[in-house]
């Protein structure tokens, strides 16, 4: 064999090496990367458009499974009430245990404790709530209101119930972190209104992290299994002037 081919047998030796292992990396990031959002999350259908705009009838969102103590006020949770036809649902946090939850201050905002909180997702910038009410929220409670605040059917309506139309968080199954489809949907972020208040707003999980995983893992698959075609049809390319170049040599 010629020096020539000695180097080009050796640099081939490597980029399949290489090649392999960037499929194997890619396959433990792809695979775990679906694995490990399999056991955060649970996919959700949304039901109704009492979330409309952050979310719309037909959507599919990834929910993260939490235990009801790590919900804040702005989370967009997953829950089954009894009181409320122990049905899966779909609401936002808006007050927490010990909160006083009213509505609505002369801008037409709702009030947590006094506070007026700016609510963007809101469509068009709409009166928090078309109905005045107030509410004290008991410990170990939620109060849930739809973002589609006209017609969205939630604690305001079971004001006069034992708990003041709240949930417990108990009864919580999950947060909201992205609608996987429409892909157009996006992540859902936590409104920084409720910043300000005390123990402030959660924290998105795990979810781009997943998708990070998810995506370099496919990517690596794809270049690594794309190496060895490449590769052959730059070796037939390149064989004739090898072979002059020795011919010539010789």
């Amino acid at each position: 064999m010629s020096a020539a081919g000695a180097i080009a047998d050796g640099h081939g030796r490597v980029g399949r090496v290489l090649s392999g292992l960037a499929v194997a990396v890619g396959c433990l990031l792809f695979l775990g990367g679906f694995g490990w959002g399999a056991i955060a999350y649970q996919p959700y259908t949304v039901p109704s458009e009492s979330m409309s705009p952050t979310v719309s009838p037909g959507d599919r969102v990834l929910a993260e499974r939490i235990d009801g103590s790590d919900v804040r006020r702005g989370d967009v949770v997953v829950f089954t009430d009894k009181a409320w036809g122990d049905a899966t649902m779909l609401k936002r946090v808006v007050a927490v245990g010990g909160d006083t939850v009213a509505c609505c201050d002369a801008q037409g905002r709702l009030t947590v404790n006094g506070k007026p909180v700016d609510e963007p997702y809101l469509a068009n910038q709409a009166k928090a709530s078309p109905t005045d009410f107030s509410a004290e929220v008991p410990e170990g409670k939620l109060f849930l209101l739809g973002d589609e605040r006209m017609g969205s059917l939630d604690s305001r309506e079971h004001l006069q119930e034992a708990g003041r139309g709240a949930v417990s968080r108990d009864d919580v199954s999950a947060r909201v972190d992205m609608v996987a489809w429409p892909l157009s949907g996006g992540f859902v972020e936590r409104p920084q209104s409720f910043a300000a208040l005390p123990g402030g707003v959660s924290q998105p999980g795990p979810v781009k992290l997943i998708l990070a995983a998810v995506v370099s893992g496919a990517l690596l698959i794809l270049g690594g299994a794309a190496y060895g075609p490449v590769a052959r049809r730059f070796g037939r390319r390149n064989a004739p002037a090898a072979r002059d170049r020795v011919t010539t040599h010789a």
